[in-house]
């Protein structure tokens, strides 16, 4: 197959695709924008952040596949790729840790100011006093939006420090998924409006889309407990950001945050964000996924997918006709 990587892709696994007979080209630097230029005479396409949109597929006269290195899939069109016979597939779980890891550093920095501290530090600024006055971790609550496996993988870590874990009741949830909240003494509140009012961390792990679009709107901000901070290294689209900055300004709560509306597509650049700039904030750079662990591990499931396709099997489809799924 002709393979197209619209993101940064280890080089071993390339090295192994071609080997294997596939011709592939590198082009980190595309944009979503670049995309439908180029696109003409490939198979299959590769994107970690690189938008694809309609008029990339309607561009595109031999694609077959499109693969995500990553779980989400809201900047692919899934719908359009359907209607052209396009699969649309990702690699789920496979950086989970890594976020979970970045997830717990959030929680821990609300928990000690340690960005601040660095930041006195670093201006000349002694402030044992002040740094002082943590509350500490061992007995809080912390109320998790989405237990699949990145959420799990933070309550398994969460539990270690003796943090309390609460999630949202279902009724779909499997019985290893319940046997994993159960090891961590987890308790399950019905609805998210409780697990709001009862969280000191209320940490937020689900997909972006349409189904869960401001889904942490002003109610749910608004039962939370003066002190709380929320927790989002999901998508930005799952809060609703100026509600969660009149929140930050009234309600007493604070925010560790990963993910912002309108970050820049690309690595590096300027970026004027109210909510990153804000003092109640600690933010990080889009970075939760990225470590050398999983985008290795994200990759050799990139190449999973490829493979299967080959041998014309479809792994992890997200876009399967109904009557197909």
């Amino acid at each position: 197959m002709k393979i197209l990587f619209a993101d940064a892709f280890p080089s071993p696994q390339i090295e192994r695709l071609r080997r294997h007979g596939h011709e592939c080209e590198l082009a980190p630097t595309l944009t979503g924008d670049d995309l439908p230029g180029v696109v003409s005479n490939f198979d299959t396409l590769v994107v970690r952040s690189t938008r694809v949109g309609a008029a990339t597929l309607e561009a595109a006269n031999t694609l077959r596949l499109v693969v995500r290195a990553g779980a989400g899939t809201n900047t692919i069109d899934i719908l359009r790729a359907r209607e052209l016979g396009v699969d649309v597939c990702n690699v789920p779980g496979a950086n989970a840790l890594a976020v979970a890891e970045l997830t717990l550093g959030l929680i821990i920095s609300a928990d000690r100011r340690i960005p601040d501290n660095v930041a006195d530090l670093r201006n000349g600024v002694w402030n044992k006093k002040g740094y002082s006055k943590s509350r500490g971790l061992f007995g809080r609550s912390l109320g998790i939006v989405g237990a699949g496996a990145i959420g799990m993988a933070v309550a398994e870590r969460a539990a270690a420090f003796g943090m309390r874990i609460l999630v949202i009741a279902s009724p779909r949830r499997g019985d290893a998924a319940r046997a994993r909240l159960t090891a961590v003494g987890a308790t399950e509140l019905p609805s998210l409006a409780e697990l709001a009012e009862h969280s000191d961390y209320l940490s937020l792990h689900v997909p972006g889309g349409a189904q869960t679009k401001g889904l942490v709107n002003r109610d749910v901000l608004a039962r939370m407990r003066p002190g709380a901070v929320l927790v989002n290294t999901s998508r930005s689209d799952v809060v609703d950001e100026s509600a969660l900055l009149e929140a930050l300004e009234s309600n007493g709560i604070r925010a560790v945050v990963d993910v912002y509306d309108g970050e820049p597509a690309s690595g590096e650049g300027r970026f004027e964000s109210a909510l990153a700039r804000h003092p109640k904030v600690y933010g990080t750079h889009h970075i939760g996924a990225s470590t050398e662990q999983a985008q290795l591990a994200v990759a050799d499931g990139v190449l999973n997918v490829i493979d299967a396709f080959v041998d014309g099997k479809v792994l992890n489809c997200v876009n399967a006709a109904p009557d197909a799924a």
